[in-house]
């Protein structure tokens, strides 16, 4: 059995060519939740859905995120209503008694649907009304997910981290005045395309939240595969769970780094990693990851780490870079 840890879209590229180095029956793929929001009532999972997405062929490959070909009628009328009705466009976080009133998986995350800011697929929405659906009816996370894994025929099992709400949150210099002094990691990215000045990131949720049972359990009998994604709002908001990282201490773990030394292959990890305190670069993921046994880092990634490295092209266009680089985690799980 493997596991791999995943958020964003770093490790999901991995998945796409890993099938025939990893059998997918023996992969189980520990999904991060941090980024997770509830948008007009409905629990959005995108780190989540992203994987099933992509194990399910359904994947948006050009985006990374929802499904291909879908329409946005919905998400198109619902802009609409709000011009026609002079109401101002999102996000529209909803105030701090909300946050903590309501389905309590959806703490601290919770946007109102007027004019959303995220684009949702109409197809892609279907699946969040499934999932809200069935959480209200009784159903955990984890069980929400592996019925929708089912329905998309998803070779892997896929499970979230937890089945507690943990929320990603970007505090923000206090002396700014253009941006709240906290938001959501998904009002930071996808409404401010990761403008604003970061001063650190909370995990918020952290402290009281358990791990999935299913996600600890393939933690514990791994052996753990750290995909290339956003060490900070990725992977973080799982190693602040801490049953979570002490089972990361005590297993076999391999990390592939988003970096070429101080260069990000996408997405605004380095600015993240300086805002926690970790340089931005190879050596930081290093530093972020002590728990780490070997990395696999890219062929023109000089940087000396006091760990074993195995060197490929990390650029992952498609399946057959994907294979490439699956094949050296597998060579660094050799020498570990």
């Amino acid at each position: 059995m493997t596991t791999f840890l995943s958020g964003g879209t770093g490790t999901p590229k991995l998945l796409s060519g890993a099938e025939s180095v990893f059998a997918p029956a023996d992969a189980t793929v520990v999904a991060n939740t941090g980024d997770d929001v509830e948008l007009g009532g409905l629990l959005v999972c995108p780190d989540v859905d992203t994987v099933l997405f992509e194990q399910g062929g359904l994947l948006d490959r050009d985006l990374w995120w929802g499904i291909a070909d879908d329409t946005t009628e919905t998400h198109d009328e619902l802009h609409d209503i709000a011009d026609a009705a002079g109401l101002e466009p999102g996000p529209r976080y909803l105030s701090d008694d909300a946050q903590t009133e309501g389905r309590h998986l959806a703490r601290w995350r919770r946007f109102s649907g007027v004019a959303e800011f995220m684009e949702l697929g109409d197809r892609d929405r279907a699946v969040h009304v499934t999932r809200t659906g069935l959480l209200d009816e009784g159903r955990s996370l984890t069980e929400v997910t592996r019925a929708l894994a089912d329905a998309f025929d998803v070779p892997v099992d896929v499970v979230p981290m937890s089945d507690d709400p943990v929320a990603s949150i970007v505090h923000t210099p206090a002396d700014d005045d253009e941006y709240a002094d906290e938001m959501h990691f998904q009002e930071f990215w996808v409404a401010h395309r990761a403008d604003p000045d970061v001063e650190r990131v909370e995990f918020r949720g952290a402290d009281d939240a358990d791990p999935s049972p299913a996600a600890l359990g393939a933690i514990e009998e791994g052996p753990v595969v750290v995909g290339p994604s956003n060490p900070v709002t990725s992977i973080g908001p799982m190693l602040a769970i801490d049953r979570l990282r002490e089972a990361l201490e005590d297993a076999t773990v391999v990390a592939v780094s988003p970096f070429v030394e101080d260069e990000v292959f996408s997405g605004p990890a380095a600015k993240l990693m300086a805002a926690a305190g970790f340089d931005p670069s190879t050596k930081g993921v290093a530093q972020a990851y002590p728990f780490a046994d070997a990395f696999v880092l890219d062929d023109d990634d000089g940087t000396d780490l006091d760990r074993p490295v195995v060197r490929t092209d990390t650029e992952m266009e498609d399946e057959a870079d994907a294979e490439r680089v699956a094949r050296a985690v597998a060579d660094a799980l050799e020498v570990v």
